[in-house]
């Protein structure tokens, strides 16, 4: 039932039961004291000297009430009351002797003798020294009975009073606590209302700004973060958020706009290839079969940029929306540059490719991180002449790849790791211009860094560095401790992926 409130009635209700439950167990707890210390005076009253039989010094009685030294069956027993003024007598205690075979004796003028029980008579035996209890009179008005022994006469001496004044003041205590109670539990329940409607106002703000998101999809949206509490916390959580979606949402689209720009070149180189076929066919007049064989390579060369196109977006759209479910493993980095370095090989004609490379282990993805190093490569060979000379080194954690091509200018080095950027001289060479993008966020994810700038004496000098040690922490007996160089010229053979256009 609680469930189905609201939080500031839940908060309210929640209040509210507790200082019930706290005014409560103090009303309760007054209302027993109350009363131990009304039942303790009457008993010390009743086992004072005044009472006539109490547990007094022996002596003359109080008020016409019997000594001590005189046989209390006598006086008791048989006897007319002690005074015959009925005003003194209605404040003087009832009387009465029990024995221990369970038989008892009363004033003769007692119209309403008390009740004795199996306690009494323990008493009357011996077995006991005295009793305090509740009792009540043979016409059930209630008493509060002291019980004590007559060693003199070996009966028990029973003294009583009423409850009805202890009870009539307990009674009008009650009705005090009741309503006490119930006016605490009011201004509580109100007091729980006001708190918990100012408490809860950053949270009404938080839960309109959702739902005008959620609404609207506005993710400027945001929430006043002011101090130092948990609802300035989740403000600012949701700002952050808020942001984070925003800035995803802007480079999704910004991914989109860009794909489709890129896409539309070789769609449209495509379809200007097939209409010309087509075309030949419809009209009766076939190419020629050399013209014919050329076209059709030009179909499969666009096709091939159009899988690699396809391919990098997917490798950059699942690092950015699925980077955190990716499995962080020990990599080994000089393995992954052993064969992107063979990979280059076949890429390259003529080109001599010069790899000197120390052990190093990364902790990373594996197939991102070897991506990233065959795109450096693959651009190293791209750009490089004919007979030119990459170099490809890595110690220490940094790996350093240099080419002999006509350089980046430095007007274009801010944008080469931008997606689909391409310098002006690269455009009118294959590639999509994701291939440096897919390297920086490979070596951001892997906590490393990446830069490209321009070699001393001409070219290009990309270096990249990544957090890691030497020796491999899972099998240290297996690293190797000497680096290894090794040079040669790439021979034919197919060629590896398209790293893509660089700045």
């Amino acid at each position: 039932m609680i469930s189905r409130l609201s939080l500031r009635a839940r908060l309210a209700v929640l209040t509210s039961l507790a200082v019930a439950v706290a005014v409560a167990a103090c009303a309760i707890g007054c209302w027993f004291i109350v009363r131990s210390q009304l039942v303790e005076q009457l008993d010390q009253s009743l086992s004072s000297p005044r009472s006539g039989f109490g547990g007094g010094p022996p002596g003359g009685g109080q008020g016409g009430l019997p000594r001590r030294d005189i046989d209390p069956v006598t006086e008791i027993c048989g006897q007319p009351a002690r005074n015959g003024n009925d005003r003194i007598r209605d404040f003087l205690p009832t009387m009465q002797v029990v024995r221990a075979d369970g038989t008892s004796c009363n004033p003769q003028d007692t119209t309403d003798p008390l009740v004795s029980t199996t306690s009494d008579v323990d008493v009357a035996k011996g077995l006991r020294n005295l009793v305090r209890r509740d009792g009540r009179t043979q016409s059930g008005t209630p008493m509060r009975i002291f019980t004590h022994r007559d060693p003199s006469s070996g009966v028990a001496v029973s003294i009583a009073k009423p409850l009805d004044p202890i009870n009539e003041k307990l009674d009008s205590l009650a009705v005090v606590l009741v309503i006490v109670s119930a006016v605490g539990v009011v201004g509580a329940a109100t007091a729980g209302l006001l708190i918990a409607r100012a408490g809860l106002r950053p949270v009404d703000r938080l839960t309109a700004a959702v739902e005008h998101i959620a609404r609207t999809e506005d993710l400027a949206t945001t929430i006043p973060a002011d101090g130092h509490d948990e609802i300035a916390r989740l403000s600012r959580s949701f700002n952050s958020m808020t942001r984070a979606l925003a800035s995803a949402r802007e480079r999704q689209q910004q991914l989109i706009v860009d794909a489709g720009h890129e896409l539309r070149t070789p769609l449209t180189s495509l379809r200007t290839t097939v209409d010309l076929m087509l075309r030949s066919e419809t009209t009766g007049r076939p190419l020629p079969t050399a013209d014919k064989q050329k076209l059709l390579g030009n179909v499969k060369a666009q096709l091939v940029e159009l899988t690699h196109l396809v391919g990098d977006l997917l490798d950059l759209s699942r690092a950015e929306s699925a980077a955190d479910a990716r499995v962080v493993e020990e990599v080994a980095l000089h393995d992954a540059v052993d064969n992107a370095v063979r990979r280059a090989r076949l890429r390259g004609p003529g080109l001599r490719i010069e790899a000197d490379v120390s052990p190093w282990y990364v902790r990373g993805h594996a197939a991102s991180l070897e991506r990233a190093v065959v795109n450096l490569l693959d651009n190293a060979v791209k750009f490089s002449p004919p007979d030119g000379t990459v170099a490809v080194r890595l110690n220490g954690g940094e790996l350093t790849v240099r080419d002999q091509g006509p350089g980046i200018p430095a007007e274009d080095l801010p944008y080469v790791f931008d997606r689909f950027w391409r310098s002006p001289s690269a455009r009118g060479l294959p590639g999509s211009g994701l291939g440096l993008a897919i390297v920086a966020r490979a070596v951001a994810e892997a906590g490393g860094e990446v830069r490209l700038g321009p070699a001393e004496g001409g070219g290009t000098l990309a270096w990249l560095r990544l957090p890691g040690s030497a020796t491999s922490p899972q099998r240290p007996e297996l690293s190797r401790d000497e680096p290894r160089v090794g040079v040669g010229e790439a021979g034919g053979g197919t060629g590896g992926e398209d790293a893509g256009g660089r700045g």
